[in-house]
């Protein structure tokens, strides 16, 4: 189990942060990340998804994109084929080139997200078939629609969740994960939606927004360190958690999802 469907998966793209990581997009006032103490947590991730199994290509940081260690916005992985994106900031557009580079080598069909689209991966939450689509500060609309249509093409349902009111998240993944066996992390906010009704849900408290972006990735579900009480629930439903310090990059409203892009084994006869 993971975070894509049922399958295994089997590898991550990682891009360490650049000396400029300061400079990147933030809404929030957390104060100035360390470079230093963000390249250290960066490693331990990378050690984290190598531990749960995971091959990883390793991108060079790249000073002109600054945001760019949080490759996650950049494309939509699945086991059939790749969707680059169109990111909403438009200081990212140019990170999306680098990773079709990437893509090229491991996905035969690469489709893309077209203007007047815009999407961000971190907007994107994969539960088995059907992918929630969040609509918010850097995914519109028009760009929502059209990865619908293109996972609609694959036999994939998806359904849109609105989060621009939302407060205390940048993306929809801020405040939603799967965990696999038809179970969802929510923050309260947006725990009432009727989109839900079918999953079980792990409601994440008022104050603990943070910790709904949790990874799981095969075995392990990767979890942001210092919230206790939340990996006692998830310890107690029989998950085996590996907790990891995220300061420095939730300085910059970055999660554990958004610094990797994982992805399964391909299978091009589905």
């Amino acid at each position: 189990m993971n975070d894509i469907g049922n399958m295994s998966l089997t590898g991550a793209i990682v891009q360490p942060p650049s000396p400029n990581f300061a400079a990147g997009l933030t809404t929030v006032d957390l104060g100035t990340p360390v470079f230093e103490l963000a390249l250290k947590q960066h490693a331990a991730y990378c050690e984290a998804l190598q531990r749960c199994g995971l091959t990883l290509t390793w991108l060079p940081p790249e000073p002109l994109y600054p945001d760019a260690t949080f490759v996650e916005d950049t494309a939509i992985l699945t086991d059939r084929y790749a969707i680059l994106t169109r990111p909403g900031a438009l200081t990212r557009t140019g990170e999306v080139s680098r990773m079709e580079e990437v893509l090229s080598s491991l996905y035969s069909t690469i489709h893309a997200i077209s203007e007047p689209g815009t999407l961000d991966g971190g907007d994107v939450c994969e539960a088995g078939d059907h992918f929630f689509i969040g609509i918010s500060q850097r995914t519109n609309e028009a760009g929502a629609k059209q990865l619908a249509d293109l996972l609609a093409a694959y036999d994939y349902t998806s359904s849109f969740i609105d989060v621009r009111e939302v407060r205390n998240i940048l993306h929809l993944k801020s405040g939603l994960a799967y965990l696999g066996d038809n179970r969802l992390v929510v923050i309260e906010a947006i725990a009432g939606s009727e989109l839900f009704a079918d999953y079980e849900q792990v409601v994440v408290a008022q104050g603990e927004e943070y910790a709904a972006n949790c990874v799981r990735v095969n075995n392990y579900l990767l979890i942001a360190s210092g919230f206790p009480g939340f990996e006692k629930r998830l310890h107690d439903l029989g998950y085996q958690t590996l907790a990891l310090e995220m300061s420095e990059f939730q300085k910059m409203d970055g999660g554990l999802s958004c610094l990797s892009l994982r992805y399964p084994i391909q299978n091009r006869e589905r």
